[in-house]
């Protein structure tokens, strides 16, 4: 058996193949790491690359040793200080005293947790490992920008590097069989057997004569069939490739973030964290994505980027303003024929009085008809507001399209994010 070991040096010189085993085989506990990281780092460094920390007991190699029991004879030095049927005796105190003693020794010694620098893109990869969009499915062939390229039969025509040679000589092969002609044909494998059963008889010199003149006239009859070329322009042929259009999944995600007075800066930038992590998500997994951010308190505004994370403005609550912005501006630019619509919403779940009953009104009548998922993410400390109660009559209705969770302190973004946007299969939502 044949392996082929890539052994291209990544910048650092140090072997790729290697690094990625290493990352395959402690995969656990580097995710584990990223998510401690998440939780720690600030808004702006939350996709950057950076150490790695493996506790020293879970990259031990594995040994052969002796069980436990049975009968083994072991032969030692000679020395001064013991004889036969002497006992070792044990290290005061244990073993040696590594990282992690807690206290000051002059003896004994240890090895440290093992720490390395993953990059940017090795961070990302273990961050949104697992996880999609739920419900895409392909939409129709409208504007599609994406092609695919495909064998479509051959074709008499074509460059060198597509010549098939086994089609071109057949082609060659069933050409001079159509061209030539039957008789000859005939004639020639007959004079053959004649020749074949005349070389079997006694020789003479009449045998040799027949012989000679059988070979000739096989000989002029075969030149008059080879004036055809063998192989001819005509009989070439190319393999035919064409550009097949591919149904586009384009999507287009809401971000609707509550930034109303009753929104604490401490939820503010929980909200903040979960739609960075929602952004970073789109970008780097999904080519053909549209995002567009809605923040609301007692009306809504679509904003750009920018906007939407570092705006300082603020007031008070009526959610139904940004739920029936995000419907006008489905009807008007993503018709559901053509997109794959997602909202993601976020918000301390306090809302206007009455208000909520709005709410829930526009979510089943204009917007979750045409949208494949909704999640709602509350952040709260305290009890469920009203919000809440309100969107769990929606989720009743629409248990697969409609998600919640609730996110009370920034440890439970990242959990609560993988939550909601886990593997889904595939169409099983349009099939329902």
């Amino acid at each position: 058996m044949s392996y082929i070991i890539d052994r291209r040096e990544n910048a650092k010189k140090k072997s790729t193949v290697n690094r990625q085993r290493f990352l395959r085989r402690y995969k656990q506990h580097i995710k584990k790491a990223v998510e401690e990281a998440i939780h720690d780092r600030s808004i702006k460094d939350i996709d950057q690359g950076g150490q790695v920390t493996i506790p020293k007991r879970d990259i031990s190699e594995p040994i052969f040793h002796h069980g436990e029991g049975g009968i083994r004879h072991k032969i030692f030095p000679g020395n001064k200080e013991f004889v036969e049927g002497d006992e070792f005796r044990r290290p005061d105190g244990g073993g040696g005293g590594g990282a992690g003693q807690g206290k000051a020794s002059n003896q004994g010694e240890g090895e440290d947790d093992f720490t390395f620098n993953i990059s940017q893109e090795e961070f990302l990869d273990f961050m949104f490992e697992d996880l999609e969009l739920p419900w895409m499915v392909r939409k129709q062939l409208k504007d599609a920008t994406t092609f695919e390229t495909r064998r479509a039969g051959f074709t008499s025509a074509g460059s060198p590097e597509k010549l098939h040679i086994v089609r071109s000589l057949r082609a060659a092969h069933a050409r001079r069989i159509a061209l030539t002609d039957k008789e000859t044909r005939q004639q020639i494998r007959a004079l053959r057997k004649e020749l074949w059963a005349l070389e079997d008889t006694p020789p003479s010199s009449e045998r040799n004569e027949k012989l000679n003149a059988l070979r000739a006239h096989i000989k002029e009859l075969e030149k008059s069939a080879s004036k055809l070329p063998f192989l001819d322009d005509f009989d070439l042929r190319y393999t035919n490739l064409v550009r097949v259009p591919m149904p586009s999944s384009k999507a287009v995600m809401f971000c609707v973030m509550d930034v109303s007075g009753s929104m604490t800066q401490s939820i503010k930038d929980i909200a903040k964290r979960f739609f960075i992590l929602l952004y970073l998500f789109l970008n780097r997994n999904y080519k053909q994505i549209e995002v567009v951010f809605v923040r609301h308190h007692t009306h809504a505004k679509e904003v750009d980027e920018q906007e939407f994370f570092y705006s300082r403005e603020t007031g008070g609550t009526i959610v139904s303003s940004a739920l029936a912005l995000s419907a006008d501006i489905i009807d008007q630019r993503y018709p559901p024929a053509d997109w794959n619509i997602y909202i993601a919403q976020a918000s301390d779940g306090d809302n206007w009085d009455g208000d909520s009953a709005t709410c829930s009104k526009i979510l089943t009548e204009r917007i979750l008809p045409k949208t494949q998922y909704y999640a709602y993410v509350e952040i709260t400390t305290g009890p469920h507001q009203n919000l809440w109660h309100e969107y769990e009559h929606v989720h009743e209705v629409f248990k697969e399209q409609f998600a919640m969770q609730q996110i009370t302190d920034a440890g439970e973004i990242y959990p609560v994010f993988r939550r909601l946007f886990e593997k889904r299969t595939e169409g099983a939502h349009e099939s329902s």
